[in-house]
């Protein structure tokens, strides 16, 4: 390349990433169409003329939401950062960066599931005041026991209800009955079975996944015993997604509790449009990796730690 060729490359490359030149801006400087600019800026690029480096701690995180999303065929993946934060700083970080990112997406649907718990609770907690009168928000799943009401669905719709003007239905049934044959009864209520069907029709659902074994919200009050622990062992479960517990492979387990829960199952969420998975905590690796894998998610909200844990698994 001619000295001249070169240093008009340079030139070019100083006023557009040095300067803040537009491309058509340099184009009338110059007397040449923006289009050649465009080019030699890839030129400038291509002789390494121009190193372009971003410098801010996302870019991490920008890599490894693409790397996700090409692993696992995601319609989109969402990486905190978290490194230097506590358990629960991250759950709070986690939740406000999730209800960022999705507001927009939730203002151009018109029906949302809500499944429970306390990473979706941190969520709408963190949601902003939105205005959108015609979205209709369903539970996805019953209540929970009698204490931590906050963390029922039908509560943490009623919340974001409020927050979005909107209008939201109620499941009124537990989550987990004592047999089968009391959830079939409960099931054949006209208001009960109206609300299940809403929930399986709905344009997008946000859920959580949980480690039964960790720190479950189900076992600290009270739904889950040790027995069930065990049994849980027996059938391989992983992880369970809307009170549903599944396998390494993200198939329902043929634990019995799976048959007594009033709520959408996976292969209910694997029909909805958009599932979306925000997900905190410890040790939820291998669950999160066995709902990926068996495509219940179509967009993960996570932190850094566990999508470099997921993207490290096979295959």
């Amino acid at each position: 390349m001619k000295w001249e060729e070169k240093r008009d490359l340079v030139k070019i490359a100083t006023w557009y990433y040095q300067y803040g030149w537009t491309q058509a801006q340099i184009a009338q400087k110059i007397g040449i169409s923006r289009s050649i600019i465009s080019k030699k800026l890839q030129e400038a690029k291509d002789l390494r003329i121009v190193e372009v480096f971003i410098k801010d701690e996302t870019a991490y995180t920008v890599e490894l939401e693409k790397q996700l999303e090409e692993k696992f065929k995601l319609e989109e993946a969402i990486v905190v950062a978290t490194y230097n934060l506590s358990v629960e700083e991250s759950a709070n970080w986690l939740a406000k960066k999730a209800a960022y990112a999705l507001n927009k997406r939730i203002t151009k649907i018109n029906k949302l599931g809500i499944s429970w718990g306390k990473t979706i609770r941190k969520f709408v907690n963190e949601f902003p005041y939105i205005t959108h009168k015609e979205l209709v928000i369903v539970p996805l799943i019953g209540g929970m026991g009698a204490e931590e009401v906050d963390l029922h669905s039908n509560q943490i719709c009623y919340d974001l209800k409020k927050k979005m003007q909107c209008t939201c239905k109620y499941l009124y049934a537990p989550a987990l009955v004592e047999d089968q044959t009391m959830k079939t009864d409960l099931c054949k209520n006209k208001y009960i079975n109206e609300v299940l069907n809403e929930g399986k029709s709905v344009d997008m659902a946000i859920v959580g996944i949980a480690n039964p074994y960790h720190l479950s919200t189900m076992e600290e009050i009270g739904y889950i015993t040790n027995r069930d622990l065990e049994e849980f062992r027996y059938y391989d479960v992983v992880g369970d997604c809307n009170s549903r517990f599944y396998t390494s492979d993200g198939s329902e387990a043929k634990s019995p509790i799976n048959n007594r829960v009033i709520g959408l199952g996976l292969d209910d969420l694997r029909k909805i449009p958009t599932v979306v998975a925000i997900v905190s905590g410890e040790n939820k690796e291998k669950a999160v990796v066995a709902a990926l894998n068996s495509r219940i998610i179509d967009i993960v909200v996570m932190t850094d730690k566990i999508a470099e844990y997921v993207l490290n698994s096979n295959p």
